[in-house]
């Protein structure tokens, strides 16, 4: 393929636009069903200690940040005939796949510890397999094109497809798992299919998407930026630091609101049952904004599309005051936040993808492998810390696990994570975003690039 034959800002087909977000459904297919049923997975199915498990789990989360920034590193050296970050898609796409597989199908013939040494291997080759496809697929949303709205529309697109695939997996994984009889071998069986059809939709994804973003200047030195240049430079990118911040305060914000729906139900609302129908009105009102944005998008830029959100966000933390122990109310305040949420999920890689080119500009370094990979690693951590958040402030408010009743300081505390909390993560999101000037500068920016290619 020529790259210089191609134009960076060509408007990208609908065909196209739709196979880079089967990447992301593919993603959350195995990804979201680590979140909503693993754990359950391990101790209901496969009789694993709940406490080795989190002990596990926060290993493989230290293990993680090496290996997006790795990642990253080795995306920006891949040179090949499709490109640095496409080609990675093809290559892992299959091993995807079985690794999900091998997750959900712990050997019932095990003793304990040779249960916790086949979960401690399948769960981080997930992670490590997931790292080596997500933070390619990240950087190909910024080597497909340059245009500001069209790559709003590929990542809008492609939210929806998060989004949607997150409602689907969890609203019929433990129907379909029963519908297949139940037990260990219909947990595998289930992911055997989950599994065949996330590769199916990766190699869509490869064999419908280009790599078109050209260097602005000689390609052999940008590939030969040593890593610790390479570094420096991406934490004097201003932009990149303050979406990488949002990030991070997106995923707590995001690991606390979904994590806290089930004590919320079963100790506020008295019903446990509703834990479904309020992470039913957070993701559905999400997911019906997302196709509201571009025009919204297009008119008033990104970073105020999202501002906007976040002080929708705020509003529907504050009617759940009015309330908190109304059903209605609640469900009221969790459709608003859903609302709320969506803007910045919709264009937030979509901006990150643009401190692409301001790192080139700025710094004539690019480095699309390191600025998607520490951001992953970023909403990572944060997902992370919002689950230590909920921990530390149950305990501290004298929280007693399994027990029927709550004393009043355990119940404020479910109330402050769940009303207060998020309120507070926002305001930091749009503190944040305040000085956040690169929708106005990037048509600058990029015509400077432009002309260096001359």
């Amino acid at each position: 393929m020529n790259m210089k034959a191609l134009n960076s800002n060509i408007k990208v087909s609908f065909k196209e636009k739709i196979s880079y977000a089967f990447g992301d459904l593919s993603n959350n297919i195995i990804y979201g069903s680590m979140g909503a049923f693993l754990v359950f997975y391990y101790t209901d199915v496969a009789k694993v200690s709940a406490a080795a498990i989190g002990s596990i789990m926060i290993i493989s989360r230290l293990l993680d940040g090496i290996l997006d920034i790795l990642m990253g590193i080795i995306v920006d050296k891949t040179k090949t005939k499709y490109g640095k970050a496409r080609p990675w898609l093809l290559r892992m796409a299959i091993p995807f796949g079985i690794a999900a597989v091998l997750m959900f199908s712990v050997p019932d013939s095990l003793t304990d510890k040779a249960k916790l040494i086949y979960i401690f291997i399948t769960y981080n080759l997930v992670n490590i397999i997931y790292t080596s496809i997500n933070v390619p697929y990240g950087v190909l949303g910024s080597l497909i094109t340059q245009d500001q709205y069209e790559r709003s529309l590929l990542n809008i697109i492609r939210m929806i497809f998060a989004i949607g695939s997150n409602l689907a997996i969890t609203t019929l994984t433990l129907p379909f798992v029963k519908m297949l009889g139940g037990g260990s071998k219909a947990w595998t069986l289930a992911y055997a299919i989950f599994g065949v059809i996330a590769t199916v939709l990766y190699l869509i994804s490869f064999f419908n998407t280009k790599e078109r973003v050209e260097l602005s200047e000689n390609k052999e030195k940008f590939e030969s930026v040593p890593i610790g240049i390479g570094v420096k430079s991406l934490f004097k990118n201003k932009y990149w630091v303050i979406l990488t911040l949002v990030g991070l305060s997106n995923g707590v914000m995001m690991g606390v609101m979904v994590g806290m729906g089930v004590y919320y139900s079963q100790y506020i609302l008295k019903d446990s049952s509703l834990t479904g129908i309020i992470t039913m009105c957070l993701y559905l009102p999400m997911l019906l904004a997302m196709f509201l944005l571009p025009p919204f998008v297009k008119r008033f830029g990104k970073r105020n599309v999202a501002i906007v959100g976040l002080f929708i966000m705020v509003l529907g933390c504050l009617v759940t005051i009015i309330n908190p122990s109304n059903v209605t109310i609640v469900i009221i305040g969790s459709i608003l936040k859903g609302i709320g949420f969506s803007p910045i999920m919709g264009v937030n890689f979509a901006m990150l993808a643009d401190t692409v080119e301001y790192g080139e500009w700025k710094f004539k370094i690019r480095t699309e492998g390191l600025i998607f990979s520490a951001q992953s690693y970023g909403g990572k951590a944060g997902s992370g810390l919002g689950s230590a958040i909920i921990g530390w402030i149950l305990a501290f408010g004298g929280y007693v696990g399994g027990a029927a009743t709550q004393s009043a300081t355990a119940l404020s505390s479910i109330k402050f994570l769940f009303i207060a909390i998020p309120i507070v993560f926002v305001a930091i999101e749009i503190i944040l975003l305040l000085p956040y000037k690169l929708d106005k500068e990037y048509p600058k920016i990029l015509s400077e690039l432009k002309a260096r290619k001359k």
